[in-house]
């Protein structure tokens, strides 16, 4: 039916949407543990702070690398969805995720 293939075909318009917007959350997320990391870039300053240090820096740091991580899970499941659904060798269901890309590159 048309309506089953309008709804496919939106639902991965959308997914491909969603998958830019977490890459790009992903890229912002990246810049902020950026400058969250410590000045001194040694092991030792990252897993003990030093003396006198009550360690907010560090404690940043890891919670955006956690996000970081969980953006990453999120961009590949997405992306495997997508990529599965083009597999299908349909073409409005291709053009739905080129659509999809280039909107959400977009906004």
């Amino acid at each position: 039916p048309p309506a089953g293939m309008a709804l496919s075909v939106l639902v991965i318009l959308l997914l491909s949407m969603l998958y830019e917007a977490v890459k790009m959350g992903k890229a912002v997320l990246l810049r902020q543990a950026l400058l969250a990391l410590p000045r001194s870039l040694s092991r030792e300053s990252l897993v003990e702070p030093e003396e006198g240090d009550a360690g907010p820096t560090q404690g940043r740091w890891f919670w955006y690398h956690v996000g970081q991580m969980l953006f990453h899970v999120v961009q590949v499941v997405l992306g495997y969805t997508v990529m599965l659904a083009v597999m299908s060798y349909n073409a409005w269901i291709f053009l739905g995720a080129i659509a999809g890309s280039t909107l959400g590159y977009f906004v």
